[in-house]
C-alpha cells in the first residue's frame, strides 16, 4: 500500500508560512535597504532551514514553501514572455481581507520560451533534499478566468482561439524545461475550476460575456497542451481550491459540475482535493476518477491551528471509499499554508503539527 512516487501517502500541496527573518528581509528589499543578493542569501539560508524540517517531520515531497514568491500565480505568469504583472482593481474578491490588488495582462504574443527564473528556484530544492523535490506552478487558466478578454488586448490577440493556444505553447516549454532539469514532480495549482461550481462566480463570468459551461473544455485543452512534452517518469498533479488568503475563501460549491471533466478528460496523473469544509460538497463526485489516477484528500485545514482529531480523519477518509479505492488515496492539508506571502492565520507550530500529524496518520492507514 506505500507508495514509490508521487504523490506520497503524505504529501502537502507546497506552500509554508513564511519565517520571520524572511520576512524582515523581504521589507527591507522592498524599502531599498538591501540588494537583491542578500535576499536571496537569506532565501537560501531560510529554505534549507524548511527543506530539513519538511523531511524531520516525515514528509517525501519537499518543495521551498514558495519562499522565493509572494504571490502563487502572478510570480510566475508575470515572468512568461508577452505578459506583464501589475497593481490594478481586482475583479474578484476574498470574504473578508484583500490582497494586494495584483493583475496579469497580455502585452505581447505568447508561445516564445525565455528561461524561467523559478528553473533556478527548483534547481535549489533539488540540490539540498534526499526526498522528492516538488515544482508548484499555477494552471494557465489563471491568466485567464479572473480578467477574461479585458487582459488580452485585441490588437494582439483577435481570436481568444489563437490566445489559449499560444498560452498552452508558453506552458508546454516551461514545463519541459522543468523536466530536463531534473523535475519529475511538478504540480498546476488549479483555482478556476473549482471557482466554476460557484453559481455566483458563473454569473460573474456569463456577465463579462464568456460561457462557463464551455470554459472548463477551454481550459482542459490548454492543460494537456500545457503537459504534452514530458518525460514518461514525470508526475503531473492538480491542485484545486476555492480560495486561500490570509484564511479567507473566494468560492463555494462541490466539485459535480465539473467533476467528469476534471478526471477523465484532463491527463494529469493526480488531484489535491480541498475537502476541509462543507464549501467543497461531498465525496460523491469522486465516483468518476478513473482506476489509474490518485486523489490527495485535502482534510486537514491549512485556515486555521487547530488539530484535526485523527479519528475524524480515519472516518473521513473511510467515507471517500465508498467512491474511490483506498489504494487510489492519499491525505494532505486541503491548501498551502501561504498562497500570498502574508499567510495564513496560524502559528508555524501549528502548521508544523498538522504535517506531522499527516505522516504518522498516513503510516497507519497505508503503513510505512
Amino acid at each position: 500500500m506505500m507508495r514509490t512516487k508521487p504523490p506520497f501517502r503524505a504529501d502537502h500541496v507546497g506552500s509554508l508560512l513564511r519565517s520571520s527573518p524572511l520576512k524582515e528581509a523581504r521589507a527591507k528589499r522592498e524599502k531599498g535597504e538591501i540588494s537583491a543578493n542578500a535576499l536571496k542569501a537569506v532565501e537560501d539560508r531560510e529554505i534549507e532551514a524548511i527543506i530539513k524540517k519538511q523531511e524531520a517531520e516525515g514528509l517525501e515531497s519537499i518543495t521551498d514553501g514558495e519562499y522565493r514568491r509572494a504571490f502563487w500565480n502572478y510570480d510566475f505568469l508575470g515572468k512568461l514572455d508577452g505578459v506583464e504583472a501589475y497593481l490594478g482593481e481586482r475583479k474578484i474578491s476574498f470574504q473578508g481581507k484583500q490582497p494586494r490588488p495584483m493583475m496579469l495582462r497580455v502585452i505581447g504574443k505568447l508561445g516564445g520560451y525565455t528561461p524561467h527564473p523559478m528553473i533556478e528556484h527548483f534547481k535549489f530544492v533539488q540540490s539540498h533534499t534526499k526526498q522528492t523535490p516538488k515544482m508548484t506552478i499555477p494552471s494557465p487558466s489563471s491568466l485567464h478566468f479572473r480578467y477574461g478578454r479585458a487582459a488580452v488586448p485585441e490588437s494582439i490577440y483577435p481570436s481568444m482561439d489563437d490566445f489559449y493556444n499560444d498560452l498552452g505553447t508558453s506552458y508546454r516549454k516551461a514545463v519541459r524545461a522543468f523536466a530536463d532539469a531534473g523535475c519529475r514532480y511538478l504540480q498546476l495549482d488549479e483555482v478556476n475550476f473549482t471557482y466554476l461550481c460557484d453559481p455566483e462566480l458563473r454569473k460573474h463570468v456569463t456577465q463579462r460575456g464568456d460561457d462557463p459551461a464551455q470554459l472548463p473544455h477551454i481550459y482542459a485543452r490548454m492543460i494537456n497542451a500545457a503537459i504534452s512534452d514530458i518525460p514518461a517518469d514525470m508526475t503531473i498533479t492538480m491542485h484545486l481550491c476555492r480560495g486561500n488568503f490570509q484564511s479567507t475563501f473566494v468560492a463555494s460549491g462541490g466539485y459535480e459540475p465539473v467533476a467528469d471533466i476534471l478526471f477523465n478528460a484532463i491527463k494529469v496523473n493526480g488531484y489535491f482535493m480541498e475537502y476541509d469544509s462543507e464549501r467543497a460538497g461531498g465525496f460523491e463526485p469522486l465516483r468518476f476518477v478513473p482506476k489509474d489516477k490518485t486523489v490527495v484528500l485535502g482534510l486537514v485545514t491549512s485556515k486555521s491551528g487547530t488539530l484535526e482529531s485523527k479519528d475524524e480523519l480515519k472516518r473521513r477518509i473511510d467515507a471517500a471509499t465508498k467512491y474511490v479505492g483506498i489504494d487510489q488515496l492519499c491525505l494532505s492539508p486541503q491548501c498551502g499554508f501561504a498562497s500570498t506571502e502574508e499567510g495564513n492565520i496560524l502559528s508555524e507550530e501549528q502548521q508544523w503539527a498538522k504535517l506531522r500529524m499527516i505522516a504518522e496518520l498516513s503510516e497507519e492507514i497505508w503503513g510505512h
